[in-house]
């Protein structure tokens, strides 16, 4: 018989067990079997089931991703340990010579057979593992915090900053700023924002900074971490 109850102690213990020693309810990769017993468990097993567990968690971080497992959804009962085979009768009947040459013709079929289960896991594997080095994946990001000096106390700090933040670059988002005194009257702009990494760099910022010559006398970075 298959899987029965599984939203219960009882088929989460059967579950436990039948997981011991595989990773996939079929196979070698995740596939709609483990879609259909996923859902019929409803519900993370306890811990004192690690197997289930282990199998649980991984399969629910898939989310969404799980529609595109392969194979076709059957019923959880479908799935599970299966009912001990009945000796066939036939095998009492057998010629006690058998012809050689069927039974090589049979040991043949079953080499084939198993040539071509290892074929079509090995495609599900290369599919699987395909899609998920597709899956795009975030851009590295650094906030960085930049003091910038004026020539002397005279200088329109109001226009400095404005003319920092008209400075417009893909990759580039202008944050929070203010101005610190650092003496004889006279303050610095420091101003924060965030960068992806692979299309600003902090070289090319600092210069089109420094090129407002008529406001800018140096650029520093105060303070550069990763996000």
């Amino acid at each position: 018989m298959g899987f029965a109850s599984l939203d219960t102690a009882a088929g989460h213990a059967q579950l436990n067990s039948f997981l011991e020693d595989k990773s996939y309810i079929e196979g070698f990769v995740p596939s709609q079997a483990d879609v259909a017993v996923f859902e019929a468990v409803k519900k993370a097993p306890a811990a004192t089931y690690p197997h289930a567990l282990r199998w649980y968690n991984h399969i629910a971080s898939f989310g969404a991703e799980v529609k595109t497992f392969p194979g076709t959804k059957k019923a959880a009962s479908a799935y599970g340990p299966a009912a001990a085979a009945a000796a066939p009768a036939a095998a009492k009947a057998a010629p006690a010579a058998a012809d050689e040459d069927d039974i090589d013709l049979f040991g043949s079929d079953d080499e084939e057979e198993d040539a071509e289960a290892e074929r079509i896991k090995a495609e599900r594997l290369a599919e699987y593992n395909a899609k998920k080095l597709a899956k795009p994946k975030p851009a590295a990001k650094s906030l960085i915090i930049l003091d910038v000096k004026p020539w002397d106390d005279e200088t329109n700090m109001t226009e400095l900053e404005a003319g920092v933040r008209a400075i417009e670059l893909d990759g580039l988002v202008w944050g929070s700023s203010k101005f610190v005194a650092i003496g004889y009257g006279i303050k610095k702009l420091q101003i924060t924002c965030v960068v992806e990494d692979d299309k600003v760099g902090t070289d090319d910022l600092s210069d089109q900074i420094a090129a407002l010559e008529d406001y800018v006398q140096s650029v520093d970075i105060a303070s550069f971490n990763k996000l």
